[in-house]
């Protein structure tokens, strides 16, 4: 009997708790089912590498990549320098895409892409991957403003068959054997490759994304550059690929080149700011201490300095200060007398109404130096007429 009662009353317990906490109940049940749905439809391992084989996002390369995989094409995606040895030990043949945006592969293990794979095909070479690649590549600058689309120009087959193709924003290369899609009046091309094919530079990342593979001709030219042969190697470097020799970079190593020469000119630069805009101070004055300013000084001095910064409810704060100290000090109300009683003390003395006197020394904010000055005046006449015997 006392277990049925027990159990009756922790029932009644629990519905009273519901019915007091049944809006919060709705929410958290609301929000644990859309958490629930977001994490079941939400891919376990999305893939958000720009120009990766499996990022289906505009700056991904998936539609690439499947394409060649249709073609017959082996795609193997790769994130390690280590990895990608790996694969072309076996496949001697095959043909290695890298795309280094930051910069992490050094010349030596560039060198050993280029001596394993059967053709390297670079995009976007920055500074430090291009003069780890060729001492001949160079880069040429950009594509002009308004170029949106150039002509192959040049004999190259796998140009002149894709023809026309998007180079907004692409990178150009010159010094290679063989140059295409060049500007008018400029040495450089989009793409760029040695005699013998096996080192090829696309100076756009727009020919593979998903976003503009389908542009123009940027898909024959893609397609035709990565697919000669049946494996390719997608390898994309990251920062496990950085070199450690063991010690931490220094200061000098971690800087870009052209730092010494610009600092060298920022050092001289400071130099003759100082000299230009630098105080010139006169000789040194000796005074005897303790320097006695008189009272008048001071009040100039710091009247000048509210004058030059334009400080005009400073100023009239400190005029509305003095003036009620002064004035309290003369009825006998002490320093720490209330604004009102001074006003009242004024009041009875000068016979005017509290309120007009509020008006004038305590509620008007004076904006300009010319009303600061007006109502400076307004307030001297009012303490004269009430300090008067």
């Amino acid at each position: 009997m006392t277990a049925d009662v027990q159990a009756a009353r922790w029932s009644l317990r629990l519905r009273a708790w519901s019915r007091r906490h049944m809006a919060w109940i709705i929410i958290g049940t609301i929000v644990a089912a859309l958490g629930v749905v977001t994490v079941a439809q939400s891919p376990s391992n999305p893939d958000t590498a720009s120009l990766s084989a499996g990022n289906a996002a505009p700056d991904g390369a998936m539609a690439a990549a499947e394409i060649l995989r249709r073609q017959g094409v082996t795609v193997t995606p790769s994130d390690s320098f280590a990895a990608t040895t790996s694969l072309l030990a076996g496949k001697p043949r095959a043909t290695v895409l890298v795309y280094d945006r930051n910069g992490y592969l050094d010349s030596a293990q560039l060198h050993t892409l280029q001596k394993s794979a059967g053709r390297l095909v670079v995009v976007a070479p920055g500074y430090r991957t291009l003069a780890g690649l060729s001492r001949q590549i160079r880069n040429a600058g950009v594509v002009p403003n308004g170029t949106s689309t150039l002509e192959a120009g040049c004999g190259q087959t796998d140009a002149t068959v894709a023809g026309r193709i998007s180079v907004k924003g692409a990178l150009l290369y010159k010094g290679a054997d063989v140059t295409c899609y060049r500007p008018s009046n400029n040495d450089g091309g989009v793409y760029a490759a040695s005699a013998d094919g096996r080192l090829v530079i696309l100076g756009s990342t727009a020919l593979l994304s998903n976003d503009l593979l389908q542009v123009e001709g940027n898909a024959a030219l893609a397609l035709r550059t990565l697919g000669p042969t049946q494996d390719l190697v997608w390898y994309l470097p990251g920062l496990s690929d950085v070199p450690n020799d063991g010690r931490p970079p220094t200061l000098d190593e971690l800087a870009p080149p052209w730092v010494g020469f610009l600092g060298l000119w920022v050092a001289v630069v400071a130099l003759l700011a100082v000299l230009w805009r630098g105080r010139r101070l006169g000789p040194l004055v000796f005074e005897p201490l303790p320097v006695v300013v008189k009272a008048v000084e001071t009040a100039e001095g710091r009247a000048r300095l509210y004058q030059d910064s334009r400080a005009v409810g400073q100023a009239a704060d400190n005029l509305r200060a003095g003036t009620l100290t002064r004035l309290a000090k003369h009825f006998r109300l002490g320093p720490e007398a209330p604004a009102n009683a001074v006003l009242e003390a004024v009041s009875r003395k000068v016979n005017h109404p509290a309120r007009e006197l509020r008006m004038v020394l305590l509620d008007h904010r004076p904006r300009t130096e010319s009303e600061l000055v007006h109502w400076a005046q307004r307030i001297e006449t009012l303490e004269q007429e009430a300090t008067a015997p």
